[in-house]
């Protein structure tokens, strides 16, 4: 056992503790730190969005990711996809979306079953209004925090991880044919 916590949870001859790859002590620690930078930084950036611009970050990305797509447009099933979402969650936040006048679904052609998600004009101004705010909490939030090597190692460990935890691209979406991020 690694540590005194699991050595009380789990008996020397628990079968759990014959088959279990325990973190150990460094390893905890790293966890640990990763799990609350993750959850204070996404905790800030989801106030400022509420607070700023009177969107879940949730929906904020979703209009992001229509702002890059061609024409401004993507199936939703690829909205969904991309946005490590689920069909009915997607479908919901689209729905609410549709309701402010920021995008518009339409019916494919082709497939009588699948739908698109078009960002309006409106959806794009919105966007634009809280894209500034946004930006700055995150340079605030994040960059400001980290050197540039910092940056680097962390963009190098974020993308081992993405290639390690998902079969395909989640950003930008694979039909993306912009680089602008916001």
């Amino acid at each position: 056992m690694p540590n005194a916590l699991t050595s009380q949870l789990f008996p020397e001859d628990s079968t759990v503790t014959a088959d279990t790859r325990w973190l150990d002590e460094d390893e905890q620690q790293t966890w640990r730190a990763f799990l609350t930078a993750q959850r204070l930084l996404f905790d800030r950036l989801e106030r400022q969005l509420q607070r700023d611009a009177g969107l879940p970050h949730a929906y904020y990305e979703i209009l992001v990711r229509l702002s890059e797509a061609p024409d401004r447009t993507l199936r939703m099933s690829q909205l969904a996809d991309s946005s490590l979402s689920s069909r009915s969650r997607l479908s919901h936040a689209v729905a609410r979306l549709e309701a402010a006048g920021w995008v518009r679904r339409r019916a494919c052609a082709e497939d009588r079953r699948g739908a698109f998600a078009e960002l309006t004009p409106e959806g794009l101004a919105k966007l634009e209004e809280s894209a500034p705010g946004h930006v700055e909490a995150v340079r605030a939030d994040l960059f400001d925090a980290l050197d540039s090597d910092q940056q680097r190692v962390l963009r190098e460990i974020s993308d081992a991880l993405v290639a390690h935890l998902s079969d395909s691209a989640v950003w930008p979406v694979e039909s993306d044919t912009t680089a602008d991020v916001r």
